[in-house]
């Protein structure tokens, strides 16, 4: 569980690197050659973006959904709580999407 947290880490942190060296090189190219390949490295970021997060919450959600299933298995009472704990999990793909669509947008 760990070793599978440190690479979840280790890919999240790669995806803001990523994206905050893409974004400067945007505004860089921007400024020297005009909008088109500003553009390009735009759209590149932005599948990086949803790319790398939803590599990261598919990490977490194998992690979390067998943490989950073996949980409800021994007291199914807690389904209601673990959910919960998947669905936080989920966001984060939710959060990189978003990224994705303001950096296609803009």
């Amino acid at each position: 569980m760990r070793r599978a947290l440190a690479l979840g880490l280790v890919l999240a942190l790669f995806g803001v690197v990523t994206t905050m060296t893409c974004s400067l090189k945007v505004a860089v190219a921007a400024e020297k050659a005009g909008e088109g390949q500003a553009l390009e490295l735009s759209k590149l970021g932005a599948g990086m973006a949803i790319g790398f997060a939803a590599c990261g919450a598919g990490i977490g959600l194998g992690t979390a959904s067998a943490a989950a299933i073996g949980a409800i298995a021994e007291k199914p009472e807690l389904f209601g709580r673990t959910m919960i704990y998947v669905v936080f999990v989920e966001a984060v793909a939710i959060y990189g999407l978003v990224i994705a669509l303001l950096l296609w947008m803009g």
